[in-house]
């Protein structure tokens, strides 16, 4: 094979070489599109079939490629330095797709790096840490019907219900068939969205797709950062998946990690023999509580990266959604911190002025494309306007995880039913402020791990107790404002905590009690998507009425969901006491007809199936200070769901 290089041939330059426009842009900040320049490129030069490389490496004395197609020695491919961004690039001609690569960095201090590629699309499936040749743009999508159709979507009005999914253990193969026993994409593609379109929800949220080394962390570090893991196939298999997600009506999530990344010898940490990604100064370029180092906000240069990476996950895998990890760590200076581990902004605070400066920026391109993609902030403070438009000097979120939400609704569910008459205020405070931002409400893989226990063995009493409370906060839960989230195994009450070693326990759906919480759970999600109350009006009070907030004693909650127009609203009334009150009366707010159309009683959801009217008169007499009244038999855990 030729060593040929760029400069040998005065001819004109392929497409995917760097000009001095894509410097300056990538300079600025700007080039949303930088990954169609560096990394590894298909292409065609001086009239020979090849690959185009090339790398941001500003502190090197030199680079070059090395790969399979030298035997990995140190005699690969040297490559032409492009000032002033230090920028280092090669032609290779006869380099093939799959081909697979690396960087060999040599350091000022004469050191030499083996380094992955940082815009690779496609990454050698671990242990191995190689790079791989690959061009994505030559799939044929089939998804134009969503993708228009999504371009009209009002986030904040319209149905989202989420399943958070771990691909690696929602399902597998036995071991004997496979070393890992991991479905591809393409399987997932038709497994995960049969399951999810029969069970009701509208979008599922995929962690650990970013290529990264070590599966116990989840996918939350990451070393390949535009490539989709190898773990479960090729970048065209996740293309596949993508695209019979939307030609079924699901949309896609990912999640997506900024605030860090992990010290491996063949990541981003001291690329180029020097901090380049994260910042010089430990006090701000590292994570003492998670070993991992923080990006640079106040270079440009790294806030492109993120920045076109994002845009890369939309553009080019037409996802629907990022759901941005541990935003909190990237606001605050502070962040998991000790007095001396981190240094003051310029005013004296523990605000990240360069992080926040990236979140507007970030975010008014996402909202500015007006395509329906969404962004979603796992931020777990009372940062004031997370969701609030960046013009208003909001960081521009399109969601925020209601994090305060999900621990008073944990911290209640948990409690013996005797104790809960004191603590009943944890399950109303959310409404306090449930219209300060456009939230989610979360039952996300963090509370069912490290000893937190499963969903279902957080639930105090026997058995039957603890699915009869489980469906109860169900219940609450979807009835209450904000967009809705469950992880995996949350919908049939999945015995164990969860473990990316394992799948899930689809076992115990032979069990009775089982299938009759993904029974429950199913309906939830279909009531969900049917009811426009449920989601049009989620943060505004026109779509939520507390009919009763107070009856602690009795630990009941009533109140009603409304959409704009008024119409099909829906009462909830649900019992958190194995106390049957069979002479229960709850106050209503028109004299209609309240016809029953969600009883947890029900046979099939694991309940007696006890005989009870569809249909409820209102009566007129004051109650919970309404003009009139329903009388409905409330039983033990009683859950009842009225439309009128």
């Amino acid at each position: 094979m030729s060593k040929k290089s760029v400069s040998e041939a005065a001819v004109k330059r392929p497409w995917c070489m760097i000009t001095d426009m894509d410097q300056y842009l990538f300079g600025e900040g700007t080039h949303y599109e930088i990954y169609k320049k560096l990394g590894a490129h298909p292409t065609e030069y001086n009239g020979e079939q090849g690959v185009y490389f090339a790398v941001w490496a500003p502190h090197a004395k030199g680079v070059r490629v090395v790969g399979e197609f030298n035997c990995w020695g140190n005699d690969g491919y040297p490559m032409k330095r492009l000032d002033p961004l230090g920028i280092y690039e090669v032609f290779i001609p006869g380099l093939r797709e799959g081909s697979m690569y690396k960087y060999l960095i040599e350091t000022e201090s004469g050191d030499y790096l083996y380094k992955a590629d940082p815009f690779a699309s496609y990454a050698e499936k671990r242990p191995g840490t190689a790079s791989r040749v690959a061009d994505i743009s030559q799939f044929i999508w089939h998804d134009e019907r969503w993708m228009e159709k999504r371009k009209t979507w009002n986030s904040a009005e319209e149905a989202l219900s989420i399943y958070e999914v771990h691909p690696g253990s929602w399902k597998r193969h036995p071991h004997e068939e496979d070393e890992d026993g991991f479905y591809n994409y393409r399987e997932l593609a038709e497994e995960l969205t049969a399951y999810v379109k029969d069970m009701g929800y509208t979008h599922v949220e995929l962690m650990g797709i970013a290529e990264h080394p070590f599966d116990g962390s989840w996918g939350y570090q990451v070393t390949g950062y535009f490539a989709p893991t190898s773990r479960y196939g090729t970048p065209e298999d996740f293309q596949y998946m993508m695209d019979y997600f939307h030609k079924h009506g699901i949309g896609v999530i990912l999640d997506w990690v900024p605030a860090h990344f992990p010290k491996d010898a063949h990541g981003l940490a001291n690329f180029d023999g020097q901090p380049l990604f994260e910042h010089p100064d430990s006090r701000k370029g590292e994570h003492p509580d998670w070993g991992t180092k923080i990006f640079n906000y106040e270079k440009s240069e790294v806030r492109n990266f993120l920045i076109a990476n994002a845009l890369f996950w939309l553009n080019e895998y037409h996802v629907d959604g990022l759901r941005v990890d541990a935003v909190a760590s990237m606001l605050y200076l502070d962040y998991g911190k000790q007095d001396g581990q981190w240094v003051p902004n310029k005013y004296g605070g523990k605000e990240n002025l360069e992080a926040i400066w990236f979140f507007k920026h970030l975010n008014s391109l996402i909202r500015g494309r007006n395509d329906g993609a969404m962004i979603i902030a796992e931020e777990s403070t009372a940062w004031p306007g997370v969701t609030k438009d960046v013009k208003d000097d909001g960081l521009g979120f399109t969601f925020k995880w209601n994090m305060g939400w999900m621990n008073d609704f944990l911290e209640y569910m948990k409690l013996d039913p005797y104790f809960r008459k004191d603590n009943h205020n944890k399950m109303t405070f959310a409404m306090s402020y449930a219209c300060s931002e456009n939230y989610i409400l979360v039952l996300s893989h963090d509370e069912v791990v490290h000893l937190k226990c499963s969903m279902i063995n957080k639930m105090p009493g026997y058995m039957d107790d603890k699915f009869a409370n489980l469906k109860a906060g169900y219940a609450f839960m979807f009835g209450h404002s904000g967009k809705k989230l469950l992880f995996m195994g949350n919908e049939f009450a999945q015995l164990q905590e969860w473990s990316e070693e394992r799948e899930l326990d689809w076992f115990l759906l032979k069990e009775e009690r089982h299938q009759g919480m993904q029974n429950f759970v199913k309906a939830l999600l279909h009531m969900y998507k049917k009811y426009r109350c449920l989601y049009e009006l989620d943060d505004s009070w026109d779509g939520f009425q507390w009919i009763n907030a107070d009856d602690c004693y009795r630990s009941i909650f009533s109140f009603v969901r409304y959409s704009k127009s008024k119409r099909k609203s829906l009462l909830f009334v649900v019992n958190f006491t194995p106390m049957e009150r069979p002479d229960y009366r709850v106050g209503v707010p028109k004299k209609k007809k309240y016809k029953l159309i969600l009883d947890s009683d029900a046979k099939e959801f694991g309940g007696k199936g006890r005989k009870r009217p569809e249909v409820y008169e209102a009566k007129k007499g004051d109650c919970d200070n309404q003009k009139y009244y329903v009388e409905y038999p409330l039983g033990a855990y009683g859950i009842a769901v009225f439309e009128f």
